[in-house]
């Protein structure tokens, strides 16, 4: 039988259910950390779990759209819930503040309140914020809200779940902060998150070098790229203006060294960010999402494990709570994955009723399962939907056209895993792919698909040529599948990955091309390679630094050969296919 709402987070440890609703900790919340759990808890069982229980219909979250890079969902859940707060680990100064919000003021103060004119000043507080809810709730929720909390601290976090109801119904953030006592308290609501977007856009675009000052061509060229980097280093699509305001002040508040925690909620994605300081990451927040998703997975050992362990939410339906932890990447224009802002650091599942964590279970980077669905889509045998180019929606694969729509997406989300995945699994994605665009029949099945057609395989010809660049950078630091290579070795193997890319040039991508020249040009300009092989006279080296000698040469011919092709490639008014992600 399948758990009720009610039934879920109910013996996590540290923290009290009772029955009017309230959320008690053990101890007070003095710590970012300590509150993070305890919202966790709160905004997973209130805007998650419940809705997943009461709407018959929940849209679970796929599994691919916890995977970067993300995309935008294309349709609002009006009935669901979204919210977004900030939590501050300080007392808040009102006029000094980066941001606007309407002031709660807490009950707790140094003093006792056993004193009649401490009740007094706690009645008043008690309606002044009472008052400033009521001017920022809905007409029709007015009277039950004042009804629920008339004997209510509506400040204090353990009726926080009790107030999260009303704080859904309200378009701006809800603000934590920490009270005169040093706890933390609901201290604002309606906030507005500053979002100079802007100036935070052509700013990065200067520092990672794709904009360049007064250039308009530059920008109007790479703008979309910088904004959906930018954006997703913060854990987002380009997408509403509550998310956008999230991670742009998230970003602000991580360089003024703040302490902070962000979260928001979206009625399109269904997925909590958090966005906070940690101290193991001083590049970057860090970001978490946490989604109900659908369980796919082709292990029955899995399935049997999570089961018997009780991780699955509602068995029928094999839905599970997943909350994935995020690894920054720095922009470099010389990485065959340079658009890769976002990896997987960590992936669990979150047990519906202790609120434990498994790290056991691998659901996001399941290659069985990415082969599965590949063939699942050539053979027409997928159900579902996919977006083709961020704005079409195509529904099942039973024509060639939606098969070919499906594989172009399919290619543009997993780009990054196919360049860097175990060649076992490269091998197998290739021979079905293979077979599908080249093998027998394809010229009848694609005849009246040419265009789209060229777009599924110019994807994967980029791809094709990527891992063997993705080599090449293995090669450069000299140490492949943990073998540490020789200068022979290195060169040798440098001037066979390009020989194989010199051929493939009817397919060129520009900027493989400049990843080529760099890295290889990285591996000809090593000092004691040219101190030791190449400065020195033929009559002074040993027959095995005369080989090492004759591959470097090889090697620059190689290299003279590839940019003469660059150099008439560039005379060409041909656009450049250089990534999915940049089309």
């Amino acid at each position: 039988m399948p758990l009720s709402w009610q039934e879920c987070f109910t013996r996590v440890p540290g923290l009290t259910w009772n029955e009017d609703g309230t959320l008690h900790p053990e101890k007070p919340l003095t710590s970012l950390k300590r509150l993070r759990k305890f919202l966790d808890r709160v905004h997973t069982h209130q805007c998650l779990i419940k809705p997943f229980f009461e709407k018959k219909n929940y849209p679970l979250v796929d599994c691919r759209d916890l995977q970067p890079s993300f995309e935008p969902e294309l349709f609002e859940y009006a009935d669901l819930p979204g919210f977004s707060m900030v939590a501050l680990e300080r007392s808040l100064n009102y006029f000094n503040e980066i941001f606007q919000y309407d002031k709660l003021t807490s009950q707790r103060e140094p003093s006792d309140f056993t004193t009649g004119s401490a009740c007094l000043l706690k009645r008043n507080i008690h309606a002044g914020n009472v008052k400033t809810f009521l001017n920022r709730l809905p007409k029709f929720m007015q009277d039950i809200f004042i009804h629920e909390t008339y004997n209510l601290d509506i400040t204090a976090l353990p009726n926080y779940p009790i107030l999260l109801r009303y704080l859904l119904h309200m378009d701006r953030g809800q603000v934590l902060a920490k009270d005169a006592a040093g706890i933390f308290h609901l201290a604002g609501i309606y906030a507005s998150f500053p979002s100079d977007l802007d100036t935070e856009l052509k700013r990065f675009g200067l520092k990672i070098r794709k904009f360049k000052p007064n250039d308009n061509f530059a920008y109007e060229q790479n703008r979309i790229f910088v904004y959906q980097f930018l954006m997703e280093l913060y854990g987002y699509p380009i997408v509403s203006e509550r998310k956008t305001s999230a991670a742009l002040f998230a970003r602000k508040l991580f360089r003024l060294g703040e302490p902070f925690l962000i979260k928001a909620l979206g009625q399109s994605d269904r997925i909590i960010t958090s966005l906070y300081r940690h101290p193991d990451n001083r590049m970057y927040p860090t970001v978490e999402k946490t989604a109900i998703v659908r369980l796919e997975t082709a292990n029955p050992d899995t399935l049997a494990f999570l089961k018997r362990k009780g991780y699955l939410l509602h068995p029928k339906k094999k839905a599970v709570i997943l909350r994935v932890v995020y690894r920054q990447h720095k922009y470099d224009p010389n990485n065959v994955r340079q658009d890769r802002a976002l990896s997987i650091q960590r992936q669990e599942l979150i047990h519906p009723v202790t609120g434990e964590a498994c790290s056991q279970v691998n659901l996001l980077k399941d290659t069985y399962l990415m082969t599965l669905k590949l063939n699942d889509i050539v053979r027409g045998e997928f159900v579902g939907q996919v977006r083709y180019k961020r704005h079409e929606i195509v529904e099942n694969t039973d024509t060639h056209e939606k098969r070919l729509k499906f594989l172009y997406s399919w290619l543009s989300k997993h780009q990054r895993r196919i360049i860097g995945y175990s060649d076992e699994f490269y091998a197998g994605v290739t021979k079905v792919l293979d077979n599908y665009l080249h093998g027998d029949g394809s010229e009848d099945r694609f005849q009246d698909l040419h265009e789209l057609h060229q777009e599924v395989t110019g994807s994967f010809s980029y791809i094709k040529q990527a891992r063997k660049v993705r080599k090449l950078e293995e090669v450069k630091d000299r140490k492949v599948k943990g073998k540490r290579l020789t200068f022979l070795e290195t060169l040798k193997e440098a001037a066979r990955i390009i020989s194989e890319l010199k051929f493939e040039s009817v397919n060129y991508f520009d900027s493989l091309t400049n990843n080529t020249i760099y890295i290889s040009e990285k591996i000809l300009n090593t000092r004691y390679l040219i101190r030791r092989y190449i400065q020195p006279k033929e009559s002074e080296l040993t027959p095995q630094g005369v080989e090492i000698r004759k591959a470097y040469r090889r090697l620059v011919a190689l290299l003279d050969e590839l940019k003469a092709i660059r150099k008439s490639r560039m005379h060409k008014d041909e656009p450049d296919k250089t990534s999915l992600f940049e089309g």
